[in-house]
């Protein structure tokens, strides 16, 4: 592998609330084909990414296994986040096993419950699941991922390790700014997926004037909003050009005039599923 230190490096790290460090600029593989993630993963990696993000949902986690195998960096470099599919609520111990011998790894650095799924009532017995595999070391962190308020007010009320992550829908037109800023009141991470909202978000005109004056892409733009405002965020591709493109926003330094200017674009819009009600088993 190429000496791509200059890249990696550029990349802000975030210390979680347990101490562990994860790199704030991340890869996500959400709908990457399983047959096509090892070479997808395998580019990111060449190209400087060290946090992957994957989940058993995906279908594509021994191809994040294989790229890091093959990839030569040592396991203590790259930052593995993996979820617990909504069907396997029941029997997460037996879901992350599969998932650590799917990865090829020993230890799991995030591991997230997937989705609420309040229809099942299983998310606080699966958070003590979660809970045991931390205090075993089998897990570096454990988090959520599309955790409303009243979900975090439950497991809260009898959790005994709070969630370093909650990973949501974010991104200018779909913020979500009273969750974010309930998650940060308790210490947990903001993590953003869809953080382009799907390329949705990309035409806007005052994206396309900040973009012009910094000399980056409206994605860019966008993904330094993201970092500069505290989430964490992890856009998807499959080309190369757009790797390093992504990677690059680390770079970017935008005023707090600007940060302003795009949280502006918020509009309430919802693109994926609404957590209070979704209830698919992902199976």
């Amino acid at each position: 592998m190429t000496d791509t230190g200059a890249a990696s490096a550029a990349v802000p790290e975030l210390q979680l609330n347990n101490g562990v460090t994860i790199p704030q600029l991340g890869f996500g593989v959400f709908q990457i084909p399983p047959e096509e993630t090892r070479v997808a993963v395998g580019q990111a990696l060449e190209a400087g990414y060290r946090h992957i993000d994957t989940a058993a949902a995906y279908r594509n986690e021994s191809g994040v296994g294989a790229a890091l195998a093959e990839s030569g960096l040592s396991r203590d470099d790259v930052f593995i986040t993996t979820k617990l599919r909504n069907g396997e609520q029941g029997s997460p111990r037996a879901a992350f096993e599969a998932s650590r011998k799917a990865l090829g790894v020993e230890r799991i650095d995030l591991y997230l419950i997937h989705w609420p799924v309040p229809s099942q009532g299983l998310f606080t017995q699966a958070w003590a699941e979660l809970e045991a595999l931390y205090a075993e070391g089998m897990v570096r962190a454990i988090g959520v991922s599309n955790f409303l308020p009243d979900h975090l007010d439950e497991l809260l009320g009898g959790a005994a390790v709070v969630p370093a992550v909650n990973q949501i829908e974010l991104h200018p037109s779909f913020q979500q700014g009273g969750l974010a800023q309930k998650c940060r009141s308790h210490g947990i991470a903001v993590q953003a997926y869809s953080p382009l909202g799907q390329g949705r978000d990309l035409v806007s005109g005052v994206l396309a004037e900040i973009a012009q004056a910094h000399g980056a892409t409206p994605a860019q733009v966008v993904l330094a909003w993201h970092l500069g405002t505290g989430n964490i965020v992890i856009p998807k591709t499959v080309t190369p050009a757009r790797m390093a493109e992504n990677l690059a926003a680390a770079k970017i330094r935008l005023s707090d005039a600007e940060l302003e200017l795009i949280s502006g674009l918020e509009t309430g819009g919802r693109i994926g599923a609404d957590p209070a009600v979704a209830a698919f088993t992902q199976m």
